[in-house]
């Protein structure tokens, strides 16, 4: 875990927010996926691997009031909250943690997962994160999970990467788990190159 967080910390000192491969001024794609889910404002909302992304500034805009920014980079978070200002930053649950080791006291409606997922390439590790998963998500909740798509890139911030079609993805989360949507976005980097993404909207069965 150390040398993993040691890595994003690293990352995030390094690279201005916009000039990493996934900053997205405006995540059309996750937001509308959220909304799909149709959950009310009050809701708990987990973003994994929040890190810096613009997601929570959208979201608190939509008047959505119980979130949580979960990241094992503090740095990444603390760009987060600098950018959203004191008084935005205290509305958000900040939360410095590996998601492979995450157990929290509380359970979430929805786990929002943009690029972290893909990252896992061992079967120790997708089964530790499928843990706190099932740890974390209330009974009915929805998952929202986006990795590179089959013909996306191999490797992304000096790492390799595990890449899914939307079957291929459903299938590591099981039977438990309700596949209500799945699509396909193509994410264009701050220098042009284009990633292609596989999303999933997941309901946990009851």
């Amino acid at each position: 875990m150390t040398d993993t967080r040691q890595h994003w910390e690293q990352v995030y000192g390094s690279k201005a927010d916009d000039a990493v491969s996934w900053y997205q001024r405006h995540p059309e794609t996750s937001l509308a996926f959220i909304a799909d889910s149709q959950l009310p404002h009050h809701a708990p909302l987990l973003d994994v691997g929040g890190g810096a992304s613009t997601l929570v500034d959208h979201l608190l805009d939509a008047g959505y009031t119980n979130i949580s920014v979960l990241d094992i980079a503090a740095r990444a978070l603390s760009h987060s909250q600098a950018r959203l200002g004191a008084d935005k930053a205290q509305r958000v649950h900040w939360l410095v943690d590996d998601v492979t080791r995450f157990a929290p006291s509380r359970r979430y409606a929805l786990w929002h997962d943009r690029a972290v997922f893909h990252f896992l390439t061992e079967d120790a590790s997708r089964a530790a994160y499928l843990a706190a998963l099932r740890h974390s998500l209330a009974p009915g909740g929805t998952a929202i999970i986006a990795t590179f798509a089959a013909d996306g890139p191999a490797r992304c911030s000096g790492l390799d990467v595990a890449r899914y079609d939307a079957d291929s993805l459903h299938a590591c989360f099981g039977a438990e788990f309700e596949r209500m949507a799945s699509g396909r976005d193509v994410h264009v980097t701050p220098w042009g190159a284009e990633q292609a993404f596989t999303y999933l909207r997941l309901r946990r069965r009851q």
